[in-house]
């Protein structure tokens, strides 16, 4: 892998590490951030998968522009739309007044999140502990 790649991925990995630390937390979860750093972790890795390609990208929380560009290498990351879709709505709305993250809505980014970063691992050809 590309060094710019491999920090992506770090970073990838430590969005992932939150979101699953704040998903567990029995004292005061925060939602918000679970879901946050769901796709926070989803838009590292489908840029992780651009910069390895070497397919150039701009500042864009939008997961599903983002997989627009990854299908041209990852076809197959079609089935991961809907998912994306869902987590793009967490970049901005779970960090600002007027709507909130809830229990179910974390285990769902959680789960939607875990999937996208097996397929990102996958093709790095990195495990998915």
């Amino acid at each position: 892998m590309k060094p710019i790649t491999v920090e992506w991925v770090e970073k990838a990995e430590g969005d992932f590490a939150t979101l699953l630390r704040e998903a567990r937390a029995r004292k005061d979860p925060n939602y918000d951030a679970a879901c946050f750093h769901a796709q926070q972790c989803a838009e590292k890795y489908l840029k992780a998968r651009l910069c390895e390609a070497g397919i150039a990208f701009t500042k864009v929380h939008d997961l599903v522009a983002l997989l627009d560009q990854v299908l041209a290498i990852e076809p197959g990351w079609e089935i991961h739309r809907e998912d994306l879709a869902y987590l793009s709505a967490f970049a901005v709305s779970a960090r600002y007044p007027g709507e909130s993250a809830d229990k179910e809505s974390a285990v769902d980014a959680r789960r939607r999140c875990r999937t996208l970063r097996r397929a990102a691992r996958a093709a790095f050809g990195l495990d998915s502990p």
